[in-house]
């Protein structure tokens, strides 16, 4: 060690190479910059306040209360907000007519939120007409219409799938679905799938998957079910990969049984398509990723992006999937519109 070393450990001075790399003076804040701060519940609980915090939060809290300001604006735009425009329809131009058109909402869902406690927050928001068009996965709706019929019970994501195996015990996470649940859903829809190729054969209807699900929450008539709802609602419900899952066994059985059903796939990518194309505006809320996302992203596409879009899921980016894409990349497939508000939450 040189003297010059021993003498700067001896000194009293802090070294300047270390003061100027840990000292480095800040540039002045905006005065409109928001502090960071969270929500106090010695004020009691206002949950009103309470979700406006999350802006103020941080991290995933504020993408969420981010989310949360989205789903107001969607939910409060009003054809009145606009100029006129000469390609309005004539009765778009009249301003009470005007007020009465709403931003259409889009909400898609994977299967995991029906099989779980969240379904009946997905039946609320279909019971009370808070969105227009459903985008599930099978599962997503098959669940729904099982859970009418016998009930799922919590578990443990340690349960051993050999054991459940051998008592006809079904995991979903840590949910569990006795597999004779599926069994009554067999007896329950078979007759269904008889009824609708008997129409099909006789009176020349042309099913889809959105009209079977229709169908099937006509005949479940149960008010605990979000695809009852969608039916007295008249909310259509869209499911492009219908066979993959429990309403495909069964689709799969009555081939053998009764075959000659068929479910028309083209009719309903025109119907969902057209559902963008014809909305003066138009709003997403995505729960989850995989096939709903992109089936709702890709209808959007349509009339060149959505005006609100709301993505929550804990999927990453860093594969290239769909599943994981941050909105942006939405932006430059023409799937969200520039300069439209959107964001992603990576939370559930």
């Amino acid at each position: 060690m040189s003297s010059t070393e021993k003498q700067d450990q001896n000194s009293s001075e802090v070294p300047s190479i270390a003061s100027n790399a840990v000292l480095v003076v800040s540039e002045e804040i905006p005065k409109d910059a928001k502090v960071v701060k969270g929500y106090d519940f010695n004020n009691g609980v206002d949950y009103n306040k309470l979700f406006d915090s999350y802006l103020t939060t941080g991290f995933q809290a504020t993408s969420l209360g981010r989310a949360i300001e989205i789903v107001r604006a969607m939910r409060k735009w009003r054809l009145t907000d606009e100029p006129i425009l000469e390609t309005d329809k004539e009765e778009w131009k009249d301003p009470t007519e005007r007020s009465k058109v709403k931003c259409k909402i889009f909400l898609g869902y994977t299967s995991n939120l029906i099989s779980s406690g969240l379904r009946e927050t997905l039946r609320y928001l279909v019971q009370h007409k808070m969105v227009d068009v459903v985008v599930a996965t099978a599962g997503g709706v098959e669940e729904d219409f099982i859970k009418c019929m016998n009930n799922t019970y919590m578990g443990s994501f340690e349960d051993r799938g050999e054991e459940l195996r051998k008592r006809g015990l079904n995991r979903i996470g840590n949910l569990i679905v006795p597999n004779n649940n599926y069994r009554d859903f067999e007896d329950w829809i078979i007759p269904i799938f008889d009824k609708m190729l008997e129409e099909q054969n006789s009176e020349g209807i042309k099913w889809t998957p959105s009209k079977l699900i229709k169908r099937l929450g006509k005949e479940i008539n149960d008010e605990r079910s979000v695809y009852y709802w969608a039916y007295k609602n008249d909310i259509p419900v869209y499911c492009p990969a219908i066979t993959d899952g429990s309403l495909g066994d069964m689709l799969y059985f009555h081939s053998y049984k009764n075959p000659g059903l068929v479910l028309d796939l083209v009719e309903d990518i025109r119907a969902i398509n057209n559902e963008a194309v014809f909305a003066p505006k138009t709003g997403m809320i995505i729960l989850g990723g995989g096939i709903i996302k992109h089936h709702i992203c890709n209808a959007n596409l349509m009339r060149n992006g959505a005006d609100f879009s709301v993505y929550i899921n804990t999927a990453q980016e860093f594969d290239g999937s769909d599943a994981g894409a941050r909105p942006d990349e939405a932006v430059s497939w023409g799937k969200i519109r520039v300069n439209s508000q959107s964001v992603k939450a990576s939370c559930f």
